[in-house]
C-alpha cells in the first residue's frame, strides 16, 4: 500500500511538494536521513560534543472526538443517558400537549431518542475493544494515534522526539513514538546522537521531563554526561514540611543529616518497583522539638536509591553549569517551531506509525538540507554530496 502527503522543499521556502512512497520504503528513506547526518560529520559541522533532547506532540489524522480512553467513553455514556433522560421527560410532558403539536413533538423526539440509543449501541461495542487494548485507549482513523496532555486541551497524535546539536541547531536524531511521556527517553536519544555524530564524550541537556533514575544510570553507564534538573514531587513540601533536599547525605559515614541537626542512620533496604532502597531514620525523632514542621509520623524516613549518587552529581553538575538550561531552551525548541511552521495546522499527513516515521524523516531531512545551505552555501553542499 502506498501512501501520499507533501514535505517542505527546502529549495524554495514556502513551497510544499507532493509526494508518494510505498511503505516498504520507509527505512530506506530514514537511512538518507541518517546518511546526510553522517555527510555533516564529514563536514566538521559537530565540532561541540553537545545536544539539547526535547519532544513535542504533533497532531495526528485523527479528530479527538474519534478516539476513546475509559474516561473519555464513560463521560460520553453519561452525556447520552442524562439526554435520553431529558427527552423521555419531554416525551411525558408532550401527552398532555394538543393532539396535532404533540403527535409532531412526539416523533421528533422519538426520532432524537432512535438515534441516541443507536449510539450508545456503538459506544459499547467500541467499549469491548478499547478494554483489549494494553493502554485502554482507542483511535478510529489512525489506529497507532494517542491521546496526549499539552499545555493547552491536549491532542491526539505523535511524541517527536529530537537530539539538536548546540552550535548549529541540526537534527542529529530523532524519533517518534505514541507514548504521551518523555521519561523514558533520554538514554535512547542520548546514544542515538553519539552514534550520529561519532562522538565518544557527548553532553546531553534536557528539561525535567526527562527525569529518571534508570536512564540517567543507562546514560553514565554509557559514558554519557548529562545536565537535567530534579522535578519536585515531594508531597512534604507540598504540605510544608521539610523536603528531602533538607536533609543532607554524607557518603563517607553513609547518614543523612536532618535540619535538627540529627544523624538518621542506615536501618534496612527495601525494594520498590525493582529498585533497591536504603532506609534512613533517627531514634530522636519522637522528641524532635520542629518534629512538627517535619513530619506527621512517629519517624521521618529518608529513602535513597542504591544508584542515587549518579542523581546526585546529575544535579551538582548543573548547580555548577545552570547556563547549560539557557543553552538548551536556544537549541531545540527552534527546529519544532520550524518544522510545525512547515507543516500547518495540520501536523501530520499519513497514518500509523510507521508511516508517520517516514513523514516525519522526510521533514527532518529537509529542515537540516536547509540548515546546511544557509550555514555552507548551496554550492558547497552539492560539492560534498557529488564527492
Amino acid at each position: 500500500m502506498s501512501v501520499r502527503g507533501s514535505v517542505f522543499d527546502a529549495n524554495y521556502p514556502g513551497r510544499w511538494v507532493s509526494f508518494k512512497c510505498n511503505s516498504t520504503y520507509g527505512e530506506a528513506i530514514r537511512a538518507v536521513c541518517r546518511e546526510f547526518i553522517v555527510l555533516c560529520r564529514r563536514l566538521n559541522l559537530f565540532t561541540e560534543a553537545l545536544v539539547a533532547i526535547d519532544g513535542s506532540k504533533f497532531k495526528a489524522v485523527n479528530n479527538r472526538d474519534r478516539n476513546f480512553t475509559r474516561a473519555k467513553m464513560q463521560r460520553r455514556l453519561e452525556q447520552i443517558e442524562a439526554s435520553l433522560n431529558r427527552y423521555f421527560g419531554q416525551l411525558d410532558s408532550a401527552d398532555r400537549e394538543e393532539a396535532a403539536l404533540a403527535q409532531l413533538k412526539t416523533a421528533r423526539l422519538q426520532d432524537k431518542i432512535a438515534a441516541l440509543k443507536k449510539e450508545m449501541q456503538r459506544l459499547k461495542e467500541l467499549e469491548v475493544q478499547l478494554l483489549k487494548t494494553p493502554d485502554q485507549q482507542i483511535s478510529l482513523t489512525d489506529p497507532d494515534a494517542r491521546s496526549m496532555k499539552t499545555r493547552g486541551d491536549g491532542i491526539v497524535g505523535y511524541n517527536v522526539q529530537t537530539a539538536v546539536d548546540a552550535k548549529h541547531h541540526l537534527i542529529v536524531a530523532h524519533e517518534v513514538t505514541n507514548v504521551g511521556h518523555d521519561r523514558d527517553q533520554l538514554s535512547n536519544m542520548a546514544q542515538q546522537a553519539r552514534t550520529a555524530m561519532h562522538c565518544k564524550d557527548l553532553s546531553v541537556v534536557a528539561d525535567r521531563g526527562y527525569f529518571n533514575g534508570e536512564e540517567i544510570l543507562a546514560c553514565d553507564t554509557a559514558g554519557i554526561t548529562t545536565y537535567l534538573s530534579k522535578p519536585q514531587t515531594s508531597n512534604n513540601q507540598a504540605h510544608g514540611l521539610f523536603g528531602k533536599r533538607d536533609f543532607h547525605y554524607f557518603p563517607e559515614e553513609n547518614v543523612y543529616r536532618c535540619p535538627a541537626g540529627e544523624r538518621l542512620i542506615w536501618r534496612m533496604t527495601t525494594q520498590e518497583r525493582g529498585q533497591n532502597l536504603h532506609c534512613y531514620w533517627s531514634s530522636a525523632c519522637p522528641r524532635c522539638a520542629i518534629k512538627s514542621q517535619c513530619t506527621p509520623s512517629q519517624y521521618r524516613r529518608v529513602r535513597r536509591w542504591e544508584h542515587e549518587a549518579v542523581v546526585d552529581a546529575v544535579q551538582a553538575r548543573l548547580d555548577r553549569d545552570p547556563e547549560k538550561m539557557r543553552v538548551r531552551r536556544q537549541t531545540v525548541e527552534h527546529p519544532f517551531g520550524t518544522l510545525k511552521a512547515w507543516m500547518g495546522a495540520t501536523h501530520f499527513l499519513t497514518r500509523t506509525l510507521v508511516r508517520v516515521r517516514t513523514e516525519m524523516s522526510l521533514h527532518v531531512l529537509a529542515y537540516n538540507l536547509k540548515r546546511v545551505m544557509n550555514i555552507l552555501g548551496s554550492a558547497p553542499l552539492l560539492q560534498a554530496i557529488r564527492a
